[in-house]
């Protein structure tokens, strides 16, 4: 760079000039190459040394900086590193144990499932305090790191000098605060939501959503695919089945089909037509899939269905990818690729979590996240699945609550059967009848089935449904024909295909359900912060 930059001398002429500069300058410019090639491991460990930097005292100054729990008892070596250095931490106690001069303290933060050891003696600014606070209440600690002689941990904090402390922040009456320290139901938890964050449950649960929650957007961009905000309030129904909530500012809210459609002037509608929360952001980001290729959307989504069970919520989270010019080959290869991609996530970043997942919730789920993210999932038709579900029931080695026959949907005890005993693993199966799904999914050759496919998987049953879309706007019409949809309504999805359609294909996957694949938790509504059910809209 400095060659290239320097004057010519006014004695150096001709091609041998030129040479010498043009030599100069490409000496320079390799020099200067090496220099940033050899400068980037050196980048790298500042960023490092940044981010560690950062969980060191991080947006803390009203406590005077602290260390997050992480930090300290996840790291590779436990903590050891960390031994003879003065910390400070803060968080809520879990337990209190007080002996002759000593006090116990455990403290969670929430930033790890594990919870670490404090030691207080008698000559730490702020033991007294202790004596009438428990579990619940939040606390500031500074002390030093200390090899621990407790099982289970490498290292605790000691509090013994002058110049260590503990100080309580917040207070609590150990008689009235609903989370003392003994088994409570998940029924119960419901009831304290904004408290059951502090449990181990929904502590790790939290955890393993954000792991995942992060992995997909990681997956997604780092194979150029487009985030899009799809909308929440809507007037397309993208499942066909009618069970949306509808919002209006008319009071009393007139019947749909009655509805004046005169909105911002001065109509009972406000968007001048009936108009509902989204079940799907499909339709919305297929428009920008036609236009800007891969595209995903990721957020709330909600269903009216009057229904308890523990697989269903009215509010719940999807990711909806969709892919310009993909068939359903394309769409089962990133569907699988995603899901494995996510459930090696979690394994590489929530051991702690899982291990208690393992050992409370569900003893087989570790064994089942390894499977799903260790071998390639099975692919097998409709046909080919009812077929097999056929044969195992005349065979006399199961038998099913709801008939298992060509045209009908597989239900949950049907996926599960195919997942965990006939092929042991996550299984696509494609190619459904077209009567058992959505009008938008494109119609086979046969006339009789459909693109599409779901992902079923051992303990969950369904995870992700997909399908490659219809592009052929005459057989589009056909479809919405015979399921009775309007082409009004869906006038702007119909030109999609009368402007430079392409062939594409997307999926959608319940958020939840992932989580709890992940988990092992049997309940849906344990795996959201603040679960949305009929008679249930608290907090």
């Amino acid at each position: 760079v400095e060659a290239m930059a320097a004057p010519r001398h006014p004695s150096t002429s001709g091609a041998g000039a030129s040479a010498s500069v043009g030599a100069g300058a490409a000496a320079a410019a390799v020099a200067a190459g090496a220099v940033l090639v050899r400068r980037r491991p050196r980048a790298r460990a500042l960023a490092r040394r940044a981010a560690s930097d950062f969980a060191h005292c991080g947006y803390n100054t009203a406590v005077g900086g602290r260390l997050r729990i992480t930090s300290i008892l996840d790291a590779p070596d436990g903590g050891r590193s960390l031994i003879g250095s003065k910390v400070t931490v803060c968080g809520w106690i879990r337990t209190v144990r007080a002996q002759k001069g000593l006090t116990f303290l455990k403290v969670n933060d929430g930033s790890t499932f594990q919870e670490l050891q404090a030691v207080i003696e008698q000559e730490a600014e702020g033991r007294e305090a202790l004596a009438t606070q428990g579990a619940g209440a939040s606390v500031r600690i500074e002390g030093v790191v200390v090899e621990s002689p407790a099982k289970g941990q490498e290292v605790e904090i000691s509090c013994k000098a002058a110049d260590h402390s503990v100080k309580i922040i917040g207070e609590v009456d150990p008689k009235v605060y609903p989370l003392a320290k003994k088994f409570h139901s998940a029924e119960f938890l419901r009831t304290i939501a904004h408290l059951r964050p502090r449990t181990n449950l929904i502590g790790a649960v939290s955890r393993v959503r954000n792991a995942l929650a992060i992995g997909t957007h990681r997956f997604f961009q780092d194979r150029g695919f487009l985030y899009v905000h799809t909308p929440i309030i809507t007037t397309a129904d993208c499942e066909g089945a009618g069970e949306m909530f509808r919002i209006s500012t008319a009071d009393p809210l007139p019947p749909a089909a009655e509805a004046v459609a005169k909105g911002a002037e001065g109509g009972d509608e406000f968007f001048g037509q009936p108009a509902f929360l989204t079940v799907s952001g499909q339709l919305s980001v297929e428009n920008f899939c036609c236009s800007l290729g891969d595209v995903y959307t990721f957020g709330p989504t909600f269903r009216a269905e009057n229904s308890s069970t523990t697989r269903h919520l009215a509010e719940f989270w999807m990711i909806e990818p969709e892919m310009a010019f993909a068939d359903l080959n394309d769409n089962m290869d990133c569907a699988e690729q995603y899901i494995r991609h996510c459930v090696s996530a979690v394994l590489e970043q929530c051991g702690p979590d899982l291990e208690f997942f393992n050992l409370r919730v569900d003893k087989e789920v570790l064994e089942r996240l390894k499977l799903v993210a260790g071998e390639p999932f099975e692919r097998i038709s409709y046909t080919e699945a009812v077929e097999r579900l056929q044969k195992a029931v005349e065979a006399g080695d199961v038998q099913f609550e709801y008939e298992v026959a060509w045209g009908k949907e597989l239900q949950t005890e049907h996926e599960r059967y195919l997942t965990e005993k006939l092929y042991k693993k996550p299984t696509i199966v494609y190619n459904y009848p077209k009567d058992c799904k959505a009008f938008y999914m494109r119609l086979n050759d046969d006339g009789k089935t459909v693109a599409a496919m779901d992902i079923l998987c051992p303990g969950i049953g369904e995870l992700v449904g997909g399908a490659q879309r219809e592009e052929r706007l005459d057989v589009l019409d056909k479809r919405m024909e015979a399921m009775s949809l309007s082409k009004e309504d869906y006038w702007w999805y119909r030109e999609l295909r009368q402007y430079g359609s392409v062939p594409h294909a997307g999926f959608g996957v319940g958020f939840e359900r992932l989580v709890m694949l992940c988990t092992g938790v049997q309940n849906i509504r344990d795996v959201i912060p603040f679960p949305r059910y009929p008679g249930h809209a608290q907090f």
